[in-house]
Protein backbone atom coordinates (compact mmCIF):
# COMPACT_ATOMS: atom_id res chain seq x y z
CA UNK A 1 0.00 0.00 0.00
CA UNK A 2 1.16 3.52 -0.76
CA UNK A 3 0.52 5.17 2.64
CA UNK A 4 0.57 4.29 6.34
CA UNK A 5 -3.24 4.31 6.44
CA UNK A 6 -3.32 0.51 6.26
CA UNK A 7 -0.61 0.03 8.88
CA UNK A 8 -2.81 -2.27 10.96
CA UNK A 9 -2.65 -5.88 12.07
CA UNK A 10 -5.73 -7.94 11.22
CA UNK A 11 -9.07 -6.84 9.76
CA UNK A 12 -9.86 -3.15 9.87
CA UNK A 13 -12.84 -2.26 12.08
CA UNK A 14 -14.44 1.00 10.99
CA UNK A 15 -17.12 2.88 12.93
CA UNK A 16 -19.71 4.10 10.40
CA UNK A 17 -20.35 7.81 11.03
CA UNK A 18 -18.91 7.25 14.49
CA UNK A 19 -20.90 5.25 17.04
CA UNK A 20 -24.27 6.28 18.44
CA UNK A 21 -27.31 4.23 19.35
CA UNK A 22 -29.27 7.48 19.67
CA UNK A 23 -29.14 8.64 16.04
CA UNK A 24 -26.34 11.16 16.60
CA UNK A 25 -24.47 10.14 13.47
CA UNK A 26 -21.48 12.17 12.32
CA UNK A 27 -21.18 14.10 15.59
CA UNK A 28 -18.19 14.60 17.84
CA UNK A 29 -20.03 12.61 20.51
CA UNK A 30 -20.34 9.67 18.10
CA UNK A 31 -16.71 9.84 17.02
CA UNK A 32 -15.60 10.07 20.66
CA UNK A 33 -17.68 6.99 21.51
CA UNK A 34 -15.90 5.02 18.78
CA UNK A 35 -12.49 6.20 19.97
CA UNK A 36 -13.41 5.30 23.55
CA UNK A 37 -14.20 1.76 22.39
CA UNK A 38 -10.69 1.56 20.96
CA UNK A 39 -11.44 2.13 17.28
CA UNK A 40 -8.54 3.40 15.19
CA UNK A 41 -10.74 3.99 12.12
CA UNK A 42 -13.94 5.95 11.61
CA UNK A 43 -15.97 6.62 8.50
CA UNK A 44 -17.55 9.96 7.73
CA UNK A 45 -19.02 11.98 4.87
CA UNK A 46 -18.26 15.54 3.81
CA UNK A 47 -20.14 18.41 2.26
CA UNK A 48 -19.07 22.00 1.69
CA UNK A 49 -21.08 24.94 2.94
CA UNK A 50 -22.03 27.90 0.77
CA UNK A 51 -18.89 29.70 1.95
CA UNK A 52 -16.56 26.75 1.34
CA UNK A 53 -16.24 25.27 4.84
CA UNK A 54 -16.07 21.48 5.14
CA UNK A 55 -18.46 19.67 7.48
CA UNK A 56 -19.02 16.06 8.52
CA UNK A 57 -22.50 15.36 7.23
CA UNK A 58 -24.07 12.65 5.11
CA UNK A 59 -27.23 14.00 3.49
CA UNK A 60 -27.53 16.73 0.88
CA UNK A 61 -30.36 18.19 2.97
CA UNK A 62 -30.56 19.07 6.65
CA UNK A 63 -34.08 17.82 7.36
CA UNK A 64 -33.56 14.16 8.33
CA UNK A 65 -31.15 14.55 11.23
CA UNK A 66 -31.14 18.23 12.26
CA UNK A 67 -33.59 20.86 13.48
CA UNK A 68 -32.93 22.81 10.28
CA UNK A 69 -34.19 22.41 6.72
CA UNK A 70 -33.04 22.91 3.16
CA UNK A 71 -29.91 22.01 1.26
CA UNK A 72 -26.58 22.00 3.06
CA UNK A 73 -24.86 23.74 0.16
CA UNK A 74 -27.24 26.72 0.40
CA UNK A 75 -26.19 27.56 3.97
CA UNK A 76 -23.07 29.24 5.29
CA UNK A 77 -21.07 27.77 8.15
CA UNK A 78 -22.38 30.49 10.49
CA UNK A 79 -25.94 29.44 9.63
CA UNK A 80 -25.21 25.74 10.18
CA UNK A 81 -23.18 25.92 13.38
CA UNK A 82 -26.25 26.76 15.45
CA UNK A 83 -28.23 23.71 14.27
CA UNK A 84 -28.41 20.51 16.28
CA UNK A 85 -28.31 16.87 15.21
CA UNK A 86 -30.85 14.85 17.15
CA UNK A 87 -31.79 18.00 19.01
CA UNK A 88 -28.55 18.11 20.98
CA UNK A 89 -25.28 17.88 19.01
CA UNK A 90 -23.74 20.45 16.64
CA UNK A 91 -22.65 19.62 13.12
CA UNK A 92 -18.87 19.11 13.26
CA UNK A 93 -16.48 21.15 11.19
CA UNK A 94 -13.97 18.70 9.72
CA UNK A 95 -11.12 20.81 11.06
CA UNK A 96 -12.37 19.96 14.57
CA UNK A 97 -12.49 16.24 13.83
CA UNK A 98 -8.98 16.22 12.38
CA UNK A 99 -7.61 18.10 15.36
CA UNK A 100 -9.34 16.10 18.09
CA UNK A 101 -7.48 12.80 17.59
CA UNK A 102 -4.25 13.26 15.63
CA UNK A 103 -3.72 9.50 15.22
CA UNK A 104 -7.27 8.61 14.17
CA UNK A 105 -7.64 7.20 10.65
CA UNK A 106 -10.57 8.75 8.80
CA UNK A 107 -12.36 7.25 5.80
CA UNK A 108 -13.86 10.25 4.01
CA UNK A 109 -16.71 9.96 1.50
CA UNK A 110 -16.81 12.98 -0.81
CA UNK A 111 -20.52 13.68 -1.24
CA UNK A 112 -20.33 16.70 -3.56
CA UNK A 113 -17.98 18.25 -6.09
CA UNK A 114 -17.98 21.46 -4.04
CA UNK A 115 -16.27 19.56 -1.21
CA UNK A 116 -13.23 18.54 -3.27
CA UNK A 117 -11.08 21.66 -2.83
CA UNK A 118 -12.00 22.21 0.85
CA UNK A 119 -11.04 18.59 1.58
CA UNK A 120 -7.71 18.96 -0.18
CA UNK A 121 -7.04 22.16 1.78
CA UNK A 122 -7.87 20.38 5.04
CA UNK A 123 -5.62 17.39 4.35
CA UNK A 124 -2.73 19.65 3.36
CA UNK A 125 -3.17 21.90 6.39
CA UNK A 126 -3.09 18.96 8.79
CA UNK A 127 -0.52 17.02 6.73
CA UNK A 128 -2.93 14.11 7.11
CA UNK A 129 -2.01 12.21 3.95
CA UNK A 130 -1.14 9.03 5.88
CA UNK A 131 -4.29 8.98 7.99
CA UNK A 132 -7.08 9.42 5.45
CA UNK A 133 -8.74 7.30 2.79
CA UNK A 134 -10.51 9.41 0.18
CA UNK A 135 -13.59 7.73 -1.26
CA UNK A 136 -16.65 8.65 -3.28
CA UNK A 137 -19.36 6.97 -5.29
CA UNK A 138 -18.14 9.30 -8.03
CA UNK A 139 -14.75 8.32 -9.42
CA UNK A 140 -14.59 11.75 -11.04
CA UNK A 141 -14.83 13.53 -7.66
CA UNK A 142 -12.35 11.14 -6.10
CA UNK A 143 -9.80 11.59 -8.87
CA UNK A 144 -10.22 15.37 -8.76
CA UNK A 145 -9.18 15.38 -5.11
CA UNK A 146 -6.22 13.06 -5.67
CA UNK A 147 -4.89 15.24 -8.48
CA UNK A 148 -4.82 18.32 -6.24
CA UNK A 149 -3.02 16.71 -3.29
CA UNK A 150 0.72 17.21 -2.88
CA UNK A 151 1.31 13.51 -2.15
CA UNK A 152 -0.65 10.25 -2.30
CA UNK A 153 -3.41 9.22 0.07
CA UNK A 154 -5.20 5.91 0.39
CA UNK A 155 -8.24 5.67 -1.86
CA UNK A 156 -11.18 3.40 -2.57
CA UNK A 157 -12.73 2.78 -5.98
CA UNK A 158 -15.89 4.64 -6.91
CA UNK A 159 -18.98 3.07 -8.41
CA UNK A 160 -17.78 2.86 -12.00
CA UNK A 161 -14.40 1.35 -11.07
CA UNK A 162 -16.04 -1.13 -8.68
CA UNK A 163 -18.50 -2.21 -11.37
CA UNK A 164 -15.66 -2.69 -13.85
CA UNK A 165 -13.71 -4.72 -11.30
CA UNK A 166 -16.73 -6.91 -10.50
CA UNK A 167 -17.28 -7.68 -14.17
CA UNK A 168 -13.58 -8.31 -14.68
CA UNK A 169 -13.38 -10.63 -11.67
CA UNK A 170 -16.00 -12.84 -13.26
CA UNK A 171 -14.48 -12.78 -16.75
CA UNK A 172 -11.86 -14.98 -18.41
CA UNK A 173 -9.48 -12.04 -18.72
CA UNK A 174 -7.29 -12.29 -15.59
CA UNK A 175 -5.52 -9.00 -16.26
CA UNK A 176 -8.69 -6.90 -16.11
CA UNK A 177 -9.02 -6.64 -12.30
CA UNK A 178 -5.38 -5.58 -11.93
CA UNK A 179 -5.82 -2.88 -14.58
CA UNK A 180 -8.99 -1.58 -12.92
CA UNK A 181 -7.40 -1.33 -9.47
CA UNK A 182 -4.27 0.50 -10.61
CA UNK A 183 -3.80 3.35 -8.09
CA UNK A 184 -6.67 1.93 -6.00
CA UNK A 185 -6.02 0.63 -2.47
CA UNK A 186 -9.38 -0.87 -1.55
CA UNK A 187 -12.85 -1.74 -2.76
CA UNK A 188 -15.57 -0.68 -0.34
CA UNK A 189 -18.80 -2.45 -1.23
CA UNK A 190 -22.08 -3.79 0.14
CA UNK A 191 -22.65 -7.53 0.41
CA UNK A 192 -24.98 -7.39 -2.58
CA UNK A 193 -26.53 -4.95 -5.03
CA UNK A 194 -30.06 -5.35 -6.31
CA UNK A 195 -30.05 -8.94 -5.18
CA UNK A 196 -26.76 -9.78 -6.89
CA UNK A 197 -24.04 -11.01 -4.48
CA UNK A 198 -20.88 -8.91 -4.69
CA UNK A 199 -18.72 -10.25 -1.87
CA UNK A 200 -17.89 -13.70 -3.16
CA UNK A 201 -14.78 -15.88 -2.79
CA UNK A 202 -13.87 -15.13 -6.42
CA UNK A 203 -14.23 -11.38 -5.87
CA UNK A 204 -12.02 -11.49 -2.78
CA UNK A 205 -9.39 -13.65 -4.52
CA UNK A 206 -9.27 -11.28 -7.48
CA UNK A 207 -8.94 -8.26 -5.23
CA UNK A 208 -6.13 -9.80 -3.20
CA UNK A 209 -4.34 -10.92 -6.36
CA UNK A 210 -4.42 -7.25 -7.37
CA UNK A 211 -3.05 -6.16 -3.97
CA UNK A 212 -6.39 -4.52 -3.17
CA UNK A 213 -8.27 -4.74 0.11
CA UNK A 214 -12.00 -5.49 0.40
CA UNK A 215 -14.05 -3.53 2.95
CA UNK A 216 -17.76 -4.31 3.34
CA UNK A 217 -20.51 -1.95 4.50
CA UNK A 218 -22.75 -1.58 6.47
CA UNK A 219 -22.63 -4.77 8.58
CA UNK A 220 -24.57 -4.70 11.85
CA UNK A 221 -25.27 -8.41 12.44
CA UNK A 222 -22.72 -10.51 14.32
CA UNK A 223 -23.35 -13.69 12.33
CA UNK A 224 -22.78 -11.78 9.12
CA UNK A 225 -19.61 -10.24 10.54
CA UNK A 226 -18.24 -13.71 11.29
CA UNK A 227 -19.26 -15.00 7.85
CA UNK A 228 -17.52 -12.19 6.00
CA UNK A 229 -14.38 -12.42 8.11
CA UNK A 230 -14.30 -16.16 7.42
CA UNK A 231 -14.45 -15.35 3.69
CA UNK A 232 -11.32 -13.24 4.11
CA UNK A 233 -12.52 -9.63 3.84
CA UNK A 234 -10.02 -7.05 5.04
CA UNK A 235 -12.38 -4.67 6.79
CA UNK A 236 -15.91 -4.18 8.06
CA UNK A 237 -17.80 -0.90 8.34
CA UNK A 238 -20.57 -0.95 10.93
CA UNK A 239 -23.11 1.20 12.76
CA UNK A 240 -22.71 -1.24 15.67
CA UNK A 241 -19.14 -0.59 16.64
CA UNK A 242 -19.80 -2.30 19.97
CA UNK A 243 -20.83 -5.56 18.31
CA UNK A 244 -18.00 -5.42 15.79
CA UNK A 245 -15.46 -5.01 18.57
CA UNK A 246 -16.94 -8.00 20.42
CA UNK A 247 -16.69 -10.14 17.28
CA UNK A 248 -13.06 -9.23 16.68
CA UNK A 249 -12.14 -9.72 20.33
CA UNK A 250 -13.70 -13.20 20.19
CA UNK A 251 -11.63 -13.96 17.09
CA UNK A 252 -8.41 -12.57 18.58
CA UNK A 253 -8.53 -9.91 15.87
CA UNK A 254 -8.78 -6.82 18.07
CA UNK A 255 -5.49 -4.90 18.30
CA UNK A 256 -3.88 -4.65 21.70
Amino acid sequence: MRTAYFDHDGPIAMAHRGFSLDGLENTMVAFAAAVDLGFRYVETDVHATADGELIAFHDVALDRVTDGSGMVANHTWDQLRGLRIGGSEPIPHMDTLFGAWPDLRINIDLKAASAVEPLVTLIERHQAHDRVCVTSFSDRRRRAALRLLSRPVATSAGQSRTTAFTLGAGSRAPGVPRMVTRKIDCLQIPVSHRGIPLVTPRFIRSAHASNTQVHVWTINDTDEMHRLLDLGVDGLISDRADLLKDVLVARDGWPA
